[in-house]
This record gives structure tokens, sequence and C-alpha cells, in this order.
């Protein structure tokens, strides 16, 4: 992590971010505060200092490691560190440093000019390797990185046909576990609510949603699907005004994440539809707004601790070659989690 990094967090410019992390005078204590919070919460450690820091004496060596996201004005937008599930992984990823000779920086680039940008940083800053928070990406835009940092871990995404290392959900089996539990609660009459932007992660929750129904004798062009946005939590009753007249409502929607059902709660309420009495809604992702939203949703969990374990172990394996030199696609298998928004 970099200074500007730190200033980007605690919405401040880069010298105030310095004379708060130096102890002088020129910010108020508030921002000193902020700053230092979030300075201590990512292991923030000069520039400088980076090559001298061992975190873990049982190495000799201590790599710097850069954790990238791609921003896009359709899905992760430029502060995704601050977004419920990306700011977790980020949180579980900063915990991990301790056990390993890691330190991390933290770095977001335009998906439109992947190979510059990242040309750019890496210049300014060389890494030994990089976490890629590949959700959005396609394998054509993560192979461009590849070439500039072959060291690469993948999160969030996978692409099967590559040799890449990928760590994700396993977003099949997640969405088939929550249709076999809406089945269990009987209901058989169900809807598909779907970010208008595709991505792995959507299209294989979709496509273990649909296998489970077909398992029980549901077809999918029983199953009315509606289209939201993917990454922001909104009441969206012009796409949805035909929930309120329609005779026919499904008992409950299955949502490809959580801020979709959580829009789909608030646009519900807005068109006088009773969530759950009226409609069941289950999400996946488990942010932390689902445990605040009324009623409270039911989701899908993801372990992201796991996915930052995994990572952190692949990434040491690759950069002291302790295993074959050979792509891994390692899977993080889900938990359901019942709270008050499905009867």
């Amino acid at each position: 992590m970099k200074l500007e990094d730190i200033a980007r967090l605690a919405n401040v410019s880069k010298s105030a971010a310095s004379l708060a992390l130096n102890g002088k005078p020129g910010v108020s204590e508030e921002t000193r505060a902020t700053v230092l919070r979030i300075a201590k919460e990512h292991n923030y450690v000069p520039l400088k200092k980076i090559k001298k820091k061992y975190i873990n004496p049982s190495s000799s060596t201590n790599y710097v490691i850069r954790f990238v996201g791609c921003k896009a004005t359709d899905l992760i937008e430029d502060n995704y560190h601050n977004m419920p599930f990306f700011n977790e992984l980020l949180g579980y990823f900063t915990n991990e440093l301790k056990n390993y000779p890691f330190s991390l920086l933290i770095s977001s680039i335009d998906s439109n000019s992947i190979r510059e940008d990242l040309k750019r940083i890496e210049d300014e800053q060389p890494s030994d390797g990089i976490f890629l928070l590949g959700t959005n990406l396609t394998l054509q835009q993560i192979e461009e990185i590849q070439k500039i940092q072959k060291n690469l871990v993948v999160l969030d995404t996978c692409a099967p046909q590559s040799n890449l290392d990928f760590i994700s959900i396993n977003n099949y089996q997640g969405a088939y576990q929550a249709a076999e539990y809406l089945i269990k609660k009987g209901h058989h009459k169900v809807g598909y609510a779907e970010s208008k932007t595709r991505i792995y992660n959507f299209s294989e929750r979709k496509r273990g949603f649909f296998d489970a129904l077909n398992s029980h004798g549901i077809s999918s062009e029983d199953v009315n699907i509606y289209q939201m946005h993917g990454m922001k939590i909104e009441t969206d009753t012009k796409n949805l005004a035909d929930l309120q007249s329609d005779s026919s409502l499904p008992t409950a929607i299955f949502c490809e994440n959580d801020y979709i059902a959580i829009s789909l709660i608030r646009t519900l309420s807005t068109l006088k539809i009773t969530v759950p009495e009226d409609i069941s809604v289950i999400g996946f992702d488990n942010i932390p707004e689902s445990k605040v939203i009324t009623p409270e949703l039911t989701t899908i969990g993801v372990n992201k601790q796991k996915i930052a374990q995994e990572a952190m172990r692949k990434m040491l394996a690759n950069l002291e070659r302790q295993e074959e030199d050979y792509g891994m696609h390692s899977f993080i298998n889900t938990n359901l989690i019942e709270r008050d928004s499905v009867i």
C-alpha cells in the first residue's frame, strides 16, 4: 500500500495523509485518527522501508505483493475497496499478512487501459507478485496483466480453459444450494433476479440455480426473470412495475447477489408487496447490509477469509517454488445463512 492509497481511503489529500502519519500539525485530530486507523488496518509501511521489513522470521525474504482491482463503470467502481464484499475481502488479506513474508500494496487500474496503467505503477514500485481481483475481467485482460507480472493469483473469477491460478467462490454450488433450499421450503413457483451486466460469477450462479430446478422437474421456461443493477442498491419500480399487477407472481425470488436482493426488497416494499409474506427473497454473498435490511436477508455465505488464506498460500508457494509449476483452480464452497426473508 502506498501513501496515495491511504489518502484515497481516508478521502483526504496525499499531503494531509503525510502530515497525519508523521505527527505533524496542519490536520484535524479527526483526520489524523482516520488516517492512522486506515494505515494500521492495512499494515501500511513507507515504501523506503518495505524491503527492510521481515514479517515472517521463518522466511529469509520479504516480498512486495500488489493487490489490484480493475475499475469499470458498469460493475467495479474506483472505490471498490469501500464496497462491502471487496472491503471485507481486503480486510482478510491484511489480517493474513502477519502469517506471511509479504508487504501489501493496493492499486486501482482502469479496465480499459490495463497494460498501460499496470506498467506505470509497476515501474514506480515493482512487485514480486499480484493478487488480481478479476471479478469483471475477461481472460484476455487477465493475460495482459500476466505479461507484466507472471506471479499472478486471480481472485473471484475463473477461466476453466486457462492454466493460471484462480481462487474463486463455488458459485455453482452456492446457487444450487439456494434453489434446493427454496424447494424444500415449498416454493415451486420461483423467480430469478439477475444483474444486467454479465460476468463469470453470475453465469455460474444462474447455471447452478436452474440445474437444481431442473433436477426437481421445474422448467426454466416457467421461471420469471427480472433484470437489475448488479452493484448498486436502488429502488427500481420502473423495471419491476409488472410485479404489482402480475397475477402469477412467484412465491420466491433468488437474486444473483445481495445488492440485487436488497434493491428488490426495497422495491417490493414501495410496490406494497410484503417480504416474505407475499414473496420470499434470497441473496448471495452475505454482505454486512444483509443483516440490517428489514426483513434480514436470507443469503448464501461466502468464506472470504478462506479465499484470502488460499491465495496467500498459493502466492508464497509460487514465489518460493514450493510446488510444481502448474496452475491451480480452487473453489471455496458456500453455506446457507437463514434469516427472515424466506418462509
